[in-house]
This record gives C-alpha cells, sequence and structure tokens, in this order.
C-alpha cells in the first residue's frame, strides 16, 4: 500500500531540503528522498553543496589559507614559527568532520519539522489518482503517493568529451576534494568558480598549480574592472592561469596526466601533471528519474523545463535548483525551494533573479550583485561608477589585507544602485549590505547616507558609494 504525502520532495540538497522544511512549516505532510551515501553508506543529505561542493571545499580553503599565514604573513605580526608542516589526511579528516555535521544538521532538521525521510534513489512510477507515484530504491523499497512533488535532483559535473573521471588521476569536484597529499603538480581545466578555488587550496600548499581556460578573458561574468584586479592578485601569488587555450588530447598513463592543448597564440603545448581537475561546468541530473513514466518535459540540455513560478508542465510537479534554469547555485535554489512551497500553499512565493548575489572563495574573496558595467553599455544604460580600494581602508591594513576595490554602478538619472563588486577581503559577507539596498530599490546616496562602523571593512561599501558622487572621504 502507498504512503500518502500532500507533498514529495525527490533530492536533499539546498533546494530539496529546504523545500520540505518549508512545506511542513505550512502545515502539509511531507516526505524528502535523496539518495546520498556517506563512508558507512548511512545517508548524507546536503546534495552536491553539503558533501562534495560548498562546505568542504570552504573547509579545505580555510585550513589551506591558514598554512599560507603561518608560512608567509605571521612574521608580520611578529610571530616567530619555524618548521611549519601540513598534515593532508588531518586537514581532509576536518573537512569530513565538518561535512558530516551538516549531513547530521539536516536530518535533526527533518525530525523537527516532522518531514519523513526515505534513504533511496526516487523515481516516477505513473501518475495516480490524487497525484504521482514514487518508487524508493534504497535499503527497502517503498511506494509514496504525492499530490505534489518537487523536483530537486541537483546537477553533475561535466565531463571533457571523451575523457571521463576516474577521481584517482582525472578529478572532478568530487575526488578534488579526496586529494589525499599535496601534488607536486596540478592541472585543472576551467578558470571558473571550482577551478580557482581548488587551484588555490593547492597553490597554498606548495603544488605547482596551472589553470587552463578555454575563454579568452578571465572571469568574464565578472565585471571587467574587478576580474582584472583579481587576476593581478592570482598571478602575484603563483597561480598561472593560461587564457584562449584549446583542449586537445588528455592521457592518463603512468604516475599522472598528459594534456597537448592549442595555446593563445596557436602554438602546441603540452602540461604534465600528478592531478588533473576538470572544471567546465555542470549538467542537469535526472539520472534514473524516469520522466518518460508520467510525460515530464525536458529541454535539449537536459534540465527539467519549468516556468517563471516553477511549475513543470504537468500539474503538481515542480522543480527547483541546478536541475532548472538559472544559476547553479546553492542559494539560489534554496529560495526557490520555499517560493514553491509557499506557492503550493496558495501564497505568492518570490525569487528576484537580479538579486542573486555570486561569490568566489579565493584569496581575495570576489563577489558580486547586479549587472557589470559592461553589461551596461552593452545595454546602452546611462550609469555613473564609483570604486574605492582596501588600501585606503583602516581595517584592511589592520588586517594585513589591503588588495582589492568595492565598486557601485548607479543610475545616472536616477541614482539606484544597478551593480555591485567587490574584490577583497570578506567580500562574500560585504555583498549581503549590496543585495539588502538593490532589494529595496535603494540610491547609492542612500548607502552613502548610513553611518557605517569605524573601522570596519564595510566603510569600503559606504565609500564607494560617495565614490559615486565624486566625494570620498578617505581617498
Amino acid at each position: 500500500m502507498s504512503k500518502q504525502f500532500d507533498v514529495i520532495v525527490i533530492g536533499g540538497g539546498p533546494g530539496g531540503y529546504i523545500a520540505a522544511i518549508r512545506a511542513a512549516q505550512l502545515g502539509f505532510n511531507v516526505a524528502c528522498i535523496d539518495e546520498w551515501k556517506n563512508e558507512k553508506g548511512g545517508p548524507a543529505p546536503g546534495g552536491t553543496c553539503t558533501n562534495v561542493g560548498c562546505i568542504p571545499s570552504k573547509a579545505l580553503l580555510q585550513s589551506s589559507e591558514h598554512f599560507e599565514h603561518a608560512n608567509k604573513h605571521f612574521a608580520e605580526h611578529g610571530i616567530t614559527a619555524s618548521d611549519i608542516q601540513i598534515d593532508v589526511a588531518k586537514m581532509v579528516g576536518r573537512k569530513d568532520a565538518v561535512v558530516k555535521q551538516n549531513n547530521d544538521g539536516i536530518l535533526y532538521l527533518f525530525k523537527k519539522n516532522k518531514v519523513t525521510f526515505f534513504h533511496g534513489r526516487g523515481s516516477f512510477s505513473k501518475a495516480a489518482d490524487g497525484g504521482y507515484e514514487i518508487q524508493v530504491a534504497g535499503a527497502t523499497q517503498d511506494t509514496l503517493l504525492g499530490k505534489h512533488v518537487i523536483l530537486a535532483t541537483g546537477s553533475n559535473a561535466r565531463a571533457l568529451p571523451g575523457v571521463p573521471f576516474d577521481e584517482e588521476k582525472i578529478l572532478s569536484n568530487d575526488g578534488a576534494l579526496r586529494i589525499g597529499a599535496t601534488p607536486k603538480a596540478l592541472g585543472l581545466i576551467g578558470a571558473g568558480v571550482i577551478g580557482l578555488e581548488m587551484g588555490s587550496v593547492w597553490r597554498r600548499l606548495g603544488a605547482n598549480v596551472t589553470v587552463l581556460e578555454g575563454l579568452p578573458t578571465f572571469l568574464g561574468a565578472v565585471d571587467e574592472q574587478i576580474a582584472k584586479e583579481a587576476k593581478k592578485a592570482f598571478d602575484k601569488q603563483g597561480l598561472k592561469v593560461e587564457l584562449g587555450v584549446k583542449i586537445g588530447e588528455v592521457k592518463a598513463a603512468g604516475e599522472g596526466v598528459t594534456v597537448s592543448y592549442t595555446d593563445a597564440k596557436g602554438e602546441a603545448r603540452e602540461l604534465s601533471v600528478e592531478k588533473l581537475i576538470v572544471s567546465i561546468g555542470r549538467v542537469p541530473n535526472t539520472i534514473g528519474l524516469n520522466p518518460e513514466a508520467v510525460g515530464l518535459q525536458l529541454d535539449e540540455r537536459g534540465a527539467i523545463v519549468v516556468d517563471a513560478d516553477c511549475k513543470t508542465n504537468l500539474p503538481g510537479v515542480w522543480a527547483v535548483g541546478d536541475v532548472v534554469r538559472g544559476p547553479m547555485l546553492a542559494h539560489k535554489a534554496e529560495e526557490e525551494g520555499v517560493a514553491v512551497a509557499e506557492r503550493i500553499a496558495g501564497q505568492h512565493g518570490h525569487v528576484n533573479f537580479n538579486t542573486i548575489p555570486w561569490v568566489i572563495y579565493t584569496s581575495p574573496e570576489i563577489a558580486w550583485v547586479g549587472r557589470t558595467e559592461q553589461q551596461l553599455k552593452a545595454d546602452g544604460v546611462q550609469y555613473k561608477a564609483g570604486t574605492f580600494p582596501f588600501l585606503a581602508n583602516g581595517r584592511a591594513r589592520a588586517l594585513g589585507d589591503t588588495t582589492g576595490m568595492v565598486k557601485f554602478l548607479a543610475d545616472a538619472a536616477t541614482d539606484e544602485i544597478l551593480g555591485v563588486h567587490i574584490v577583497g577581503p570578506m567580500a562574500s559577507e560585504l555583498i549581503s549590505e549590496a543585495v539588502v539596498a538593490m532589494e529595496f530599490k535603494a540610491s547609492a546616496e542612500d548607502i552613502a547616507r548610513i553611518c557605517h562602523a569605524h573601522p570596519s571593512l564595510s566603510e569600503a561599501t559606504k565609500e564607494a558609494a560617495l565614490a559615486v558622487d565624486k566625494r570620498t572621504l578617505n581617498f
């Protein structure tokens, strides 16, 4: 006999588990199905983000940054340290512990909110009276019946054509997080978020890191002025980034991997490394979902087709996160999950794609919201720009990290903030003020008039807003 629910969520990543919790808060009887396993075969909800993405990568970034500070920057503070060593196995073990804390936290939240959790793979069986029949294949086989189904099945790493991941030498983000010892030479294909973050981790720990990027520009989605500032910082750190390359043959043999490629000048080159991380994007994950059983529509990319409200072509079936259109960001998935739960309840769930923040957790961090200067030029929008360097910020000087700047872009006529772009210390935290400001249609003058604590990095945000009107006070 089928177990009946008001809402069944397939996928326990950021979009799925948040949707399940919000639906339960709204009074629905909710089930969430997720198949991620820990090393003991137990449940590990949280999806790619918690298990092999956002959370573990930040843990490694933090550990590697501590190591670099001890080796290169403690002396500036009068701290003498010698023979600094890194225990990579212990570092990875700490990362695993952080992941488990998040897994366990989600399971606790399910219990707290009375969400019924099923550990296994969920798939459509058929449309049925009152909703849809869902099969759960796990340690036990379960049949569920749901009036509404929310699909939050995430995405998978994209492999190079003809070069599958072996997770030993040719690595996806999964294998990249399991490297057990610092490689002498590490290669990365793709200078996006994953490539730069993982490259930063192992560069700090002593690897000779080379990033090969097919595009002719560095971080093309980022404001050009900010991207140039970041590139200067990475070059200074010794992170080698080659742009405009064309990848040829990739061979794993012996102790490493050889990549044949053509550089931006058209010359044939070869890169030999111990490990190769491929980070050329991700693809929507509908493996095993059995969409054909109910006629669920997918697009040419394999993504689930949805409208602006995350409705699919099937009544009562919704989809959120990486498996649908839009940016593949955990916080975007969360917002869609909440919005869908509220729409099912007859409320007006809301997601503003124009104010979704983006962050790259390198050092310096890079964060932005809204449109870039090049986008405004292309759209013919008249704008004013203001920048303020962290070099002139007292807190940044005290931290010993003055790299980068804050940049404001505002409408030339109305002064409404159109975009804020940051490269520098704690950019991931500073960007939230800009998101709030843009949600409330604030002007640059509004931020310039708000009192910011002194000394704080956030003063650079105020000063950049002042710079829009060419009246900075500290630069």
